[in-house]
């Protein structure tokens, strides 16, 4: 499938929390070329620079005429690419919008405000004759699927992705270990949660968050089923969703639930002391967070994977070798280190993926990556 090119907007927030769908969208997308992104704080700058990381060759614009003047083309799609917890957008992001619109763009919308319910965006987007999608629009209610006890059928492992937070790096996680394993032999599958990794290609999921409760649970098993009897696959990988402990969200446990996840990898982000756009909510430990996952699901903890925002990379090293001590876990930091150790852990969980593992010829044998010697053995399907 031809990819199209895409600006994403994400005004003053790129890097930042509320900007992470922009974020997952430059590190990797098969649906969309991105060849921008609008963010006045950062015009000027490489978009992988700007993270802290190797260049990618997409421009950071300040402003929609800026990017429209310096691209050779205009871009395909204009992606909204800002998760923010306001109901509603502002009106210089409605102009933005409509100058897209007039522009020839198709607009890519992953907020919970719908744009193709919007009467102005509606007749706009006829008159200029392009698209609107909008990634969190639900099904209709006839076409959602309750529980249904299918997943027992499932015999291959189903590993959760969650965090102690939102925007953590949970869905980065997430997929960079899903390529890891296709790499060495595996035939993962990558169950998209939200909207951002809907927006990367995902084949199988849909936004929980945005589902009427009752269909959240039967939503991710039918994901899972589908998986399962359509791919064949070796593992299939759940992206998570705020936290099990976030007291404003209740998408991690319909995940926990739906997915019945035989183990569950960690996401962490050390320096955070609060959470992520409540600056009164204390960030709970690692250890609490096991905890209750453990306490209230079957799932084990195989594994803590960390985010280095505002971190040292000699502090994420000395955190890494504390957590691995403290809490007997394989530690790593994926986007530094690579998901050896993850790929080690998941082997000695579930000793059935073992024998599929091509060597990798850049990385030793992933077993011997994993410094503790051992992993919580847990059973698989």
């Amino acid at each position: 499938m031809t990819k199209k090119t895409a600006l994403v907007y994400c005004d003053q927030e790129f890097g930042r929390a509320d900007g992470k769908t922009a974020v997952g969208l430059v590190r990797y997308s098969d649906l969309y070329t991105i060849v921008g992104i609008l963010d006045r704080s950062l015009a000027g700058q490489d978009a992988g620079e700007a993270l802290g990381e190797a260049t990618v060759g997409i421009p950071i614009f300040a402003s929609l005429d800026d990017a429209l003047g310096q691209l050779l083309t205009v871009p395909q799609c204009y992606i909204y690419g800002k998760a923010p917890l306001e109901t509603s957008i502002s009106q210089a992001e409605r102009t933005l919008i409509l100058e897209a619109m007039a522009q020839g763009m198709d607009i890519i919308n992953g907020l919970h405000q719908f744009f193709s319910e919007d009467p102005e965006f509606v007749s706009q987007a006829a008159q200029h004759q392009v698209q609107i999608q909008d990634i969190r629009k639900p099904p209709l209610v006839a076409d959602l699927h309750g529980f249904t006890g299918e997943i027992s059928r499932v015999t291959v492992p189903v590993v959760a992705v969650l965090g102690t937070d939102c925007a953590c790096g949970k869905m980065t996680t997430a997929l960079k270990l899903h390529q890891a394993l296709m790499e060495q032999g595996l035939k993962s599958v990558f169950i998209a949660t939200g909207q951002t990794g809907l927006m990367q290609g995902a084949k199988y999921g849909i936004a929980i968050d945005a589902l009427v409760s009752q269909f959240v649970v039967g939503e991710i098993e039918h994901a899972i089923v589908q998986a399962f009897d359509q791919e064949d696959p070796d593992i299939i990988l759940v992206e998570g969703q705020s936290a099990v402990s976030h007291p404003a969200f209740m998408s991690s446990l319909g995940i926990l639930k739906g997915s019945l996840a035989n183990g569950v990898i960690l996401q962490h982000p050390p320096a955070r002391k609060f959470r992520c756009d409540f600056p009164h909510l204390a960030m709970p430990t690692v250890a609490e967070e096991i905890n209750l996952i453990e306490t209230i699901s079957a799932a084990k903890v195989i594994a803590i994977t960390l985010s280095h925002e505002d971190l040292t990379h000699a502090a994420v090293l000395r955190i890494i070798a504390d957590y691995e001590r403290s809490l007997q876990l394989p530690t790593t930091d994926v986007l530094d280190q690579g998901c050896q150790k993850l790929v080690a852990a998941l082997c000695q969980n579930f000793p059935q993926l073992q024998p599929k593992i091509r060597p990798n010829p850049l990385a030793q044998n992933p077993l011997a990556q994993n410094p503790l010697g051992k992993v919580p053995v847990l059973e698989s399907r």
